[in-house]
């Protein structure tokens, strides 16, 4: 009975005056720091009891940037100078942790956001949301913004098993390295071909290189540059069943998202034999997998490690600015923004530094908005107000 006056008691509406910002991942904090900078309030809620809760609890221990520190850092705040050149999960966490203290942002915790729609009457945005403890909110304001592998986090509890490991990109790689340093016999599926492209090269970050050569070269040839540095330095990967693209490396990563895995050991395990590659499944029995090779391998486990999509068509209504995929229908470099004030964060493909950017981007243009409607006027009237939602992966 207790439960059915809850769910018919309405939500208690909040005005906000500001942005509401869901979600305190890297991008939103990002997102927040640059706008209040410039003064503008804000409010931001986080359905975890956390900021950075992907980072905090559902990634895995070894875990480190992929990238150099430089590129990964957020706006107005570099990483310390004594950070090692890819910091670790927890240097990162740190670094966030230190980001929101520095900038005093304070989100209101486990506090979910459940849907969002724009008002035609009002001129504003509605977001509904529900707490941990059952409370019902209806966060109303001119602007929103969104946030956007597994739960993987050791290798440590499969010691002496046998794992199969779906997945081959970066994470699929990493997980299956971690277990082999924890005694496990880790079996990763490869079912496309894929570029795979040493991290370093003469101790330079392949990835520092590849937007060097952008500056001076064209796409294509830059493409053809990478791959040859591959084979130079992790030879020929068809012999161990991993196949390479028809496409390049960077126009893969350009025109669908597709990032290359950047080795950090584990092609020398596959070498030795300690990462078995296997080919896509067809079905599962009771304890073994079935290969579409029509082989089979008998595990004791399975680690899903293929990565996630965007949900945001789940939840964001009576907009197409958002394919099915649910990223922005126009490319980069303008897809941060689209009619009636809608914009997107962290939805370029482009890592860390794409959402910095797209985070400075949306804030210099919701300030410089938002200053020339609380500049006073001489005559008094109706305002007029321009409503935005911004949203952030």
């Amino acid at each position: 009975m207790v439960l059915r006056m809850q769910s018919l008691t309405p939500p208690r509406r909040v005005s906000v005056d500001g942005p509401i910002i869901v979600g305190a991942g890297p991008s939103g904090l990002a997102v927040a720091a640059s706008l209040g900078e410039e003064g503008m309030p804000f409010l931001m809620v986080e359905r975890e009891d956390c900021i950075a809760s992907l980072w905090q609890k559902r990634t895995y221990d070894r875990v480190k940037l992929h990238l150099p520190k430089h590129f990964c850092e957020l706006p107005r705040m570099p990483f310390p100078d004594h950070y090692p050149e890819y910091p670790t999960r927890r240097q990162f966490i740190d670094y966030l942790v230190d980001y929101a203290t520095k900038f005093d942002i304070k989100p209101e915790f486990n506090t979910t956001v459940l849907s969002a729609h724009y008002d035609n009457t009002s001129g504003l945005w509605h977001a509904q949301a529900t707490s941990t403890g059952g409370d019902q909110m209806e966060y109303i304001g001119r602007w929103l913004v969104v946030t956007h592998v597994s739960h993987y986090k050791s290798g440590e509890p499969y010691h002496g098993k046998r794992v199969l490991v779906v997945g081959c990109g970066n994470s699929g790689m990493e997980v299956s390295l971690d277990l082999c340093d924890h005694g496990a016999h880790p079996f990763m599926v490869v079912r496309d071909a894929m570029h795979v492209i040493p991290r370093e090269v003469l101790g330079k970050s392949t990835f520092e290189l590849a937007m060097l050569l952008l500056a001076w070269l064209p796409l294509w040839l830059v493409d053809k540059i990478m791959i040859f540095l591959a084979w130079l330095v992790l030879g020929d990967l068809d012999k161990l069943g991993i196949h390479r693209p028809a496409v390049g490396p960077l126009t893969l990563k350009h025109t669908v998202g597709r990032a290359p895995v950047l080795d950090t050991g584990a092609l020398a395990r596959i070498r030795c034999g300690q990462i078995t590659v296997v080919p896509g499944i067809t079905r599962f029995t009771n304890s073994d997998a079935v290969l579409s090779d029509g082989t089979t391998v008998h595990v004791d486990a399975v680690i899903l490690a293929t990565g996630y999509r965007s949900n945001v068509p789940q939840w964001l209504r009576a907009t197409d600015f958002f394919g099915k995929d649910g990223y922005p229908k126009t490319e980069f470099p303008n897809g941060w923004k689209g009619q009636f004030g809608l914009y997107s964060v962290g939805f370029a493909r482009r890592g860390l530094s794409g959402a910095a950017a797209d985070a400075v981007h949306i804030a210099k243009d919701l300030c410089q908005v938002w200053k020339e409607e609380s500049r006073p006027t001489k005559k008094a009237g109706r305002p007029c107000y321009r409503r935005s939602i911004s949203v952030v992966l």
